[in-house]
């Protein structure tokens, strides 16, 4: 079963990171390979729905639509991809580190069927790389302007 985990600290109040992952039309600031997002229905926190585009093997565009599963602000955000060629669920934790320091946990769970069991050493590298950009949530979010 792919399994992928990363862990950051991110020198920004917890509210703050929560509130930038929660609006998933940062996600191109922050994921390569986002080529397009957007918000499609009137739900914001719990039952948010995104249409995502992102670049897939080849240049293929592939589609990575996903819906907010749990919304526990500052703590917890998780999802599930609802549309593409993997679905697995994630979930972003986030705890408040020393002064206004957050420690971000970011982890991606699949449970393959069929075909796709057969690909899971490849679904598990692509999903480390994945999580591992939340260094690049880092860099954005602690460049930002202090609101």
């Amino acid at each position: 079963m792919p399994y992928a985990e990363y862990t950051v600290t991110i020198d920004r109040p917890a509210r703050e990171v929560f509130d930038y992952l929660a609006d998933g039309t940062h996600n191109r600031e922050w994921r390569a390979g986002v080529l397009d997002i957007r918000h499609t229905n009137s739900t914001t926190g719990e039952g948010a729905a995104y249409r995502q585009v992102l670049a897939g093997p080849g240049g293929r565009r592939v589609d990575g639509d996903y819906r907010i599963t749990v919304f526990n602000p500052p703590h917890r955000l998780e999802f599930l991809v609802t549309a593409g060629p993997a679905w697995p669920a994630g979930a972003f934790e986030l705890t408040e580190g020393t002064g206004r320091a957050t420690v971000v946990r970011f982890a991606l769970d699949l449970q393959p069927t069929g075909f796709m069991k057969l690909m899971t050493p490849m679904i598990t590298r692509q999903m480390r790389r994945e999580v591992a950009q939340l260094e690049a949530l880092k860099k954005v979010l602690e460049q930002a302007d202090p609101r």
